[in-house]
């Protein structure tokens, strides 16, 4: 190797040389978080262009962001290598198409749809579905999913079985508006971005000449956050590489966040039984974050290897017992221990709070003093599960005139479903009377698309519930504020809220979500609303869903390079009672602060510890399988939705025929009787039918049983006789 080349290896720790003096063959790079990846591959491929070794014009380096791309190509220019194509996998795709489809297929290329929504509004219309804005958006990210998991129509209802129904529609009759959608660009001569890579692939796969001057044209392939890597991005990748070998993947399974996208960690964590030959690099030395930033990344995932450990070992004790281990959820992969690099710092901050003001107000305070000690607004970000979370901190910083900037979301105020709400309150007959102003809004509000109950799905609809239960949330807390408030008066509030939060904003702190954060770092950074229902979120509920928000949380922790913050709420709101629970993801972090689990109080100040408090709480599994359990009904039964039942089928059903009689002579709905839980864990656990056993099942309380336990009893004495 000449001189040349050899300076570009300068600076470089032992790992990250190794890395980039690796030219050739299938080589794999896992890299932690604020490890330097992109130092290491960009200065691999500068060595190997100035040593002669590639021609920067056959070099193809793929990432998923164009920012990244944009990135790549800056500082592959600075260390000497400027011809090297790096692209997103739409850009490389499209540039491919472009160039070929005129020989390859002939005709005019089809247009590029830049928005799905119109086409998929006119296919359900076709089809008579009934549509609004949230629930296009839906079935626009469920055929995105489809498309890069290369399901067609056809299959879709098969291959998509155990997933939500998007926006409520079941699976056929999605399954024939994704088929309208596909009709209708085929009609239209258009495409959409996953068409690009679907047709590119096709492409290369039927026309032998083109697939065989591409692969002439790019010999060495670099791909950059391998761990996102979709079915279809993947097999595109394949028909570049021809069968050829050399690849040079990074990634980190640690920070796979974009499941719901299609995206697998599996192909980086199968690389070397693809490629058997191929080299395996660590980067582990974090020059990003502080120890003590560090340590509690570390210490969130080894939490999660220990469960591995005794899920495993439950799994091994049915085995041999005889037991179905079928269900048993995948193995956690282990994660990269990271050693930082940089000088100690301030120990991360965990905290709790009475309520979500309390907690903005504390953070935006934080931010202040922050500020005042010279950290730059622009060095600090708000990071939270959810969009709907972003508007107490966005009045919390604007009440102390501190500029922020949204990230990944439009401001609270000029969402449409916001800027509906207002709109039907404003013409409301209710803006008339002297109706309360939380039941008016409430009111409203359900006929625009709120409910009492979190919707299940994910996506667009949740986003537009999670914003109207803000306003109801606000509307809960300035009527408790201002005794005598009217509808019109809290109409004028959010008319100021909404202009002071119109304000333009250059320099500011960041609020984003968490996903939206993948990617990016800050001096200071608030990890907020970490309580159970939003980290982890109502929806997950399988280990495997459990284990990716165990993943954002990492993500939002090593977005950190001085000062950590992490807190929570009691409430949603002043005076609430304070039921929420801290997120179970907050007890190894609490050990690793030598901090003690807080005490649940029945309500702020009363002073009289809760009857059920405990002072750690433990995540309840599933009795056959071993996955983590969120949901009510599936804690009560200690199991989850996709093991068999284990209760006696004669006596749960002598129960349910009693309590669908019992319920008619009372005029009720049966499950305000006992629950369909409740009765599976009596037909399992089969307790006498005396009261100190039947008040020991879960759901069953002492009131419960003075109202309908003679019945119960009766049915429990006839099943034993």
């Amino acid at each position: 190797m000449n001189d040349a080349a050899e300076t570009v290896l300068e600076g470089l720790d032992a790992e990250q040389r190794a890395a980039a003096a690796t030219l050739t063959g299938p080589l794999c790079i896992l890299a932690g978080a604020g490890t330097g990846k992109t130092r290491a591959i960009t200065h691999r491929i500068a060595y190997g262009v100035r040593a002669g070794v590639y021609d920067p014009h056959r070099v193809l380096a793929v990432t998923f962001t164009a920012r990244a791309a944009a990135e790549m190509r800056s500082r592959l220019t600075s260390l000497g290598a400027p011809g090297v194509q790096a692209r997103t996998f739409h850009a490389a795709a499209l540039r491919q198409l472009q160039y070929f489809w005129p020989v390859s297929v002939g005709g005019q290329m089809p247009t590029i749809v830049q928005n799905k929504i119109r086409l998929i509004a006119e296919a359900a219309k076709r089809l008579r579905l009934t549509t609004d804005r949230a629930s296009l958006r839906d079935f626009a990210s469920e055929i995105e999913w489809a498309k890069v998991s290369t399901i067609t129509a056809a299959d879709y209802p098969a291959r998509a079985a155990g997933r939500p129904a998007p926006a409520g529609v079941e699976h056929t009759s999605f399954a024939k508006l994704y088929e309208a959608y596909e009709d209708l660009k085929t009609d239209r001569h258009e495409m959409d971005f996953e068409d690009v890579l679907l047709f590119t692939a096709g492409m290369l796969t039927e026309d032998e000449k083109v697939a065989a001057q591409v692969r002439q044209q790019y010999r060495h392939f670099v791909v950059d956050e391998y761990q996102d890597v979709s079915p279809l991005q993947q097999r595109l990748l394949d028909l570049w590489l021809g069968g050829r070998e050399e690849i040079c993947v990074v990634g980190d399974a640690a920070q796979t966040i974009y499941s719901f996208t299609g995206a697998r960690p599996d192909y980086l964590l199968q690389f070397r039984s693809r490629y058997r030959h191929a080299e395996v690099i660590k980067l582990v030395r974090d020059y990003r974050s502080t120890p003590e930033v560090v340590r509690l990344a570390n210490s969130l995932l080894a939490d999660r290897t220990a469960e591995d450990e005794q899920i495993a070992r439950r799994a091994a004790a049915r085995k041999r017992a005889g037991e179905n281990t079928d269900t048993q959820p995948p193995p956690w992969p282990a994660p990269l221990t990271l050693i930082s690099q940089r000088d100690h710092g301030p120990v991360p901050q965990l905290t709790q709070h009475p309520d979500d003001d309390a907690e903005a107000d504390w953070i935006a305070e934080t931010i202040s003093q922050l500020a005042s000690s010279g950290v730059a607004l622009s060095e600090i970000a708000v990071l939270y599960r959810t969009n709907g979370q972003s508007q107490t901190f966005e009045q919390a910083l604007s009440s102390r005139g501190i500029s922020y900037q949204l990230r990944g979301s439009e401001r609270f105020f000029s969402r449409r479903e916001v800027r509906e709400a207002i709109a039907a309150l404003r013409t409301s007959s209710l803006v008339q009377t002297e109706e309360p102003v939380p039941e008016a809004v409430r009111a409203v509000l359900s006929s625009i698309g709120w409910s009492r109950t979190a919707p299940e799905s994910t996506g667009a609809v949740r986003e537009r519930w999670e914003s109207l239960a803000a306003l109801v949330s606000l509307a809960d807390q300035l009527a408790a504020e201002r005794p005598g408030l009217t509808v019109r008066q809290f109409l004028a509030e959010l008319e100021e809220r909404s202009a002071a939060q119109h304000a333009p904003t250059v320099e500011g702190v960041t609020l984003a979500s968490l996903h939206s954060a993948k990617g990016l770092e800050w001096d200071a950074v608030f990890l907020a609303g970490l309580c159970e229902g939003l980290m982890p979120i109502t929806f997950a509920r399988t280990q495997r869903e459990i284990d990716e928000e165990r993943r954002l949380l990492y993500v939002g922790i090593t977005r950190a390079r001085t000062h950590l913050y992490l807190s929570s709420a009691a409430a949603r709101h002043t005076g609430g009672r304070g039921r929420r629970k801290p997120s179970r993801f907050l007890a190894p972090l609490r050990r690793e602060l030598g901090m003690e689990e807080p005490v649940r109080r029945i309500a702020p100040g009363s002073g009289k510890p809760s009857p059920n408090a405990s002072s750690r709480r433990s995540t309840v599994t599933c009795a056959t399988c071993g996955a983590a359990l969120t949901v009510a009904s599936h804690i009560r039964r200690q199991r989850c939705e996709n093991c068999p039942p284990r209760y006696d089928a004669a006596l749960y059903e002598a129960l349910r025929t009693w309590r669908l009689d019992y319920s008619k002579q009372l005029g009720k709905p049966a499950f305000m009787v006992f629950a369909d839980a409740e009765l599976e864990v009596l037909a399992e656990r089969k307790p006498a039918p005396v009261d100190e056993e039947l008040l020991k099942i879960p759901g069953i309380g002492q009131k419960k049983l003075q109202a309908h336990g003679e019945g119960l009893k009766q049915v429990l004495r006839e099943h034993s006789s």
